[in-house]
């Protein structure tokens, strides 16, 4: 089992997850954050800090929100638009630092109303 960050995260990126995780395996996109999930420990620190509700472990994702699991993934095994080769699993969000990237279909996503 590893944790999904839900397009709830979309325009708000609240970083409290980052801040909480042990093991440094919660990635900055250009709207929202994202889960390595080889480098998750599933130590489900990252889900209580959430102010908006967005983290979930993948075997209980709400119905609505299960393509968020491919999408988290794709971020990291397919190719993203402006780059050579995928992300994969690089060790740490802290050696790569923001990505300015989305997956296609979260860049593609409207604007949260619920972001600031």
């Amino acid at each position: 089992m590893t944790y999904v960050i839900t397009s709830s995260c979309v325009d708000i990126k609240d970083m409290s997850c980052i801040e909480e995780c042990p093991v440094d395996c919660i990635y900055e996109g250009d709207r929202k954050l994202y889960i390595q999930p080889k480098e998750c420990i599933d130590c489900g620190a990252c889900e209580p800090v959430c102010p908006v509700d967005a983290i979930y472990p993948d075997r209980t994702l709400p119905s609505e929100s299960v393509v968020d699991k491919d999408e988290n993934k794709a971020f990291f095994y397919d190719v993203l638009p402006g780059r050579d080769e995928p992300l994969g699993a690089p060790g740490g969000s802290m050696k790569v630092g923001p990505l300015d990237v989305d997956t296609p279909r979260t860049a593609e996503l409207p604007p949260n109303p619920e972001a600031d």
